[in-house]
């Protein structure tokens, strides 16, 4: 991975964790003052909670994509210890879709009239399910070159030996 797409990356996941942050304060700001501004049209306390968890969600996934990224930039992600923060976008991309189901069963009420706004929102949490998926499968696909990563290190240790 070249120096300039690490940077651009890094730019990337620097701008979107303080994104989520600022919403974050913004959101624990009005929770903590008390003053909501409910009309009964939708339930804000409930929403502002579930988007303060989302974003906890997304910040996990950034963190494990920087550790990750790191480890590209030092030859180091074949190694077991990439599963770890593979394994933690994994959950954080699992937890944005329980999050995300929870925004569809709070707006669920409010959209009686037009229930398909409600089964497609729960479409794009199957969606978000499925990029879990295709991590896995990633996963899987890592765990196959860090066994035949370790595999080339022992054939050219017995190599040295023989040589």
């Amino acid at each position: 991975m070249g120096k300039l797409a690490v940077r651009a990356l890094r730019a990337v996941l620097v701008v979107v964790l303080a994104g989520t942050v600022f919403v974050q304060a913004g959101m624990v700001w009005v929770l903590a003052g008390g003053k909501d501004q409910e009309d009964g049209s939708l339930p804000l306390t409930s929403l502002r909670v579930i988007t303060i968890l989302g974003m906890v969600c997304a910040q996990a996934a950034l963190v494990c994509v920087w550790r990750l990224v790191t480890m590209v930039r030092r030859g180091t992600v074949f190694s077991h210890e990439s599963f770890r923060y593979v394994n933690g976008v994994i959950g954080a991309i699992v937890g944005a879709a329980l999050v995300w189901f929870a925004v569809t069963a709070v707006n669920a009420p409010g959209q009686r009239d037009d229930p398909g706004v409600t089964v497609i929102m729960a479409g794009i949490g199957v969606a978000i399910l499925g990029v879990a998926l295709i991590v896995l499968v990633l996963r899987m696909l890592l765990a196959q070159a860090v066994a035949r990563d370790v595999e080339a290190a022992r054939m050219q240790a017995e190599l040295d030996k023989v040589i």
